[in-house]
């Protein structure tokens, strides 16, 4: 988690120096959960990109001008231009702790303001008139958060605040020795513990705490020295209270790993730039959307590769291994001709010349003349006895060999699809478990462990959810799901699994089409003209034992044939 508070500290201290005063001339619907404002101010323009994204949401400038990069405008974005278009940005704040930041904006006949929440899973951004919410990018109601309703015309209310931590800019040793002690478990990472216990604390800050104070990132509670601590917290938090940014980014391999607004020791090859800005396009990449990525998947793929052509190898050396029968037959029929001729046998005799069948080859058998004929027959049966075993369990390989290989399969699939740093990571943490990927080899990983969510829409009021990955896959299918839901899946291809929620009412056949195609897009087929996709009720879809997150059976399925299309085919009537 690299925006943290302090990181949002230093956004509104960029922005209050070069965006406030400026007029809103234009506000561009950049993706679908991006907002781009472009602003006059200080004789030149400036461009404010906004974003709600549930995995990477955050809120920067970039240098080159803001393009629309979807088909229709978003209602928010209808919203903004009616109500800020025009508008002066007159003042830009941060509630303390929080990681919100609050743009207020003038204009002729109303004053706005865009709250933006850029939190992991949680993030929003919510247009505010006289306390009441005009409207937001992502709407929850009491069933989903009883505590914070956000629907249009409901009163605002920030996310509850964080209680009972400490200040990092007072802590004592009395405070560290307390949360030392007090700590749930001893065993438990130091890193883990100082986000749960300090006010406005990112996993990210509390490596380059610990890091400073230990030299080490494994650091446990019970292991953790006081006065070191305190002394590292000090040192790393007293500039930030002073907001003396230090804005910087860490490369490893040419790519952008982490920015922070203070020096990243625990991390090789973190550098100055000249704002956090800056630091926050070189990690998240200006341009949006797959072919941002291409660069970062290339090694993915690469490992991806190799691993298809292993276990397509171990496939069909199990497989002619199967078929192959003579090796085994040789082993028992040397053991029967050696019963057989055994009183002709000399005493020292290393080998044994005799035919099986009448007609058949003459067999060459290798007799150990330190044993006796019986001891030497009976070693062959049971080189044969092992062989034979072991080709009974060949089938269950075979089975695991193919799980296997379909899983490399759905990773493809994942990180062709990959539209943000945290899915290609989360590809990449699967290729790892496999061990297809070294665990040594540097390649990107996001910080702070975000993980990729699974997309949620609701046309006319029913729940559909979307697993774009085979974790998120797992979780839509395993988690998210009721037994009498209906299941979407691209025939005989990998790709993503769809369920629309049964609340009682009757599923159009409309939208089962309308999922399904969104199945297909989000699936190897793609790029076909029609797909044929697999409908079944939640109870009918199985895991597979012992394969990989998202690998399911399904039974009891009926087809529909449709053309692949985006999640914005449920805007269409919703």
């Amino acid at each position: 988690m690299h925006l943290d508070t302090y990181t949002i500290s230093a956004l509104v201290d960029e922005f209050m120096d070069t965006l406030v005063g400026g007029r809103i001339q234009d506000v561009i619907d950049v993706d679908a959960t991006g907002i781009g404002l472009e602003i006059y101010n200080h004789q030149q323009r400036r461009y404010l990109y906004i974003s709600a994204d549930r995995q990477t949401p955050r809120i920067h400038m970039v240098a080159d001008k803001l393009r629309r990069g979807i088909q229709r405008p978003t209602q928010i974005g209808l919203l903004l231009r009616r109500y800020a278009e025009g508008g002066r940005l007159v003042h830009i704040s941060q509630p303390k702790w929080e990681r919100i930041i609050q743009l207020d904006i003038e204009k002729e006949d109303a004053e706005i303001s865009i709250i933006v929440e850029p939190m992991p899973r949680r993030s929003n951004l919510i247009v505010v008139r006289d306390g009441k919410i005009m409207d937001c990018m992502y709407r929850v109601g009491a069933d989903e958060n009883r505590y914070r309703v956000i629907l249009p015309n409901h009163p605002y209310e920030p996310p509850p605040p964080f209680q009972d931590r400490i200040d990092p800019t007072q802590a004592t040793l009395a405070d560290i020795d307390n949360m030392l002690e007090t700590a749930k478990k001893g065993s438990d990472k130091l890193v883990k513990l100082l986000p749960r216990a300090l006010y406005g604390f990112s996993p990210v800050l509390a490596k380059e705490v610990v890091f400073r104070a230990f030299g080490d990132l494994d650091v446990t509670v019970e292991s953790a020295e006081s006065s070191a601590l305190l002394d590292a917290l000090q040192t790393v938090v007293q500039p930030l209270n002073d907001r003396e940014w230090q804005p910087g980014i860490a490369e490893q391999d040419g790519v952008t790993v982490a920015y922070s607004v203070y020096p990243m020791t625990y991390l090789d090859g973190w550098h100055p730039v000249h704002s956090i800005s800056e630091a926050m396009n070189s990690y998240y990449g200006i341009n949006e959307g797959p072919d941002a990525y291409n660069e970062a998947k290339k090694p993915v793929q690469a490992a991806i590769d190799e691993g298809k052509i292993k276990y397509r190898a171990k496939l069909e050396s199990l497989e002619s291994g199967l078929k192959d029968d003579s090796e085994r037959e040789q082993l028992q029929q040397s053991g029967e001709l050696i019963l057989a001729y055994q009183y002709g046998i000399e005493p020292g005799q290393t080998e044994l010349v005799a035919q099986y069948e009448v007609d058949g080859p003459e067999l060459v058998i290798k007799l150990d003349p330190e044993l006796t004929p019986l001891e030497n027959a009976q070693r062959y049966f049971d080189r044969y006895n092992r062989a034979k075993r072991a080709l009974d369990a060949v089938p269950e390989l075979i089975e695991e060999a193919t799980q296997d290989l379909r899983y490399v399969e759905q990773l493809e699939s994942d990180i062709d699809m990959a539209a943000s740093w945290p899915e290609i990571d989360d590809v990449i943490r699967e290729l790892r478990k496999m061990g297809l990927i070294d665990r040594d080899k540097k390649m990107r990983q996001i910080g702070g462990g975000n993980r990729t969510a699974p997309m949620r829409f609701t046309p006319d009021g029913y729940v559909i959810w979307l697993g774009r990955n085979s974790r998120q896959n797992e979780e839509v299918t395993f988690k998210k799901a009721n037994p009498q839901d209906l299941w979407l899946h691209a025939r005989d291809v990998a790709g993503a699994h769809v369920v629309i929620r049964d609340d009682g009412r009757r599923i159009p056949e409309e939208l089962v089409e309308k999922a399904a195609s969104v199945a297909a897009y989000y699936s190897k087929a793609r790029d076909e003209a029609s797909v044929i996709v697999d409908v079944t009720h939640i109870k009918y879809v199985k895991g597979i034992k012992g394969a990989g997150p998202g690998m399911v059976t399904y039974r009891n399925e009926r087809t529909v044939t449709v053309t692949p299309q985006n999640e914005e085919v449920f805007e269409d009537g919703s």
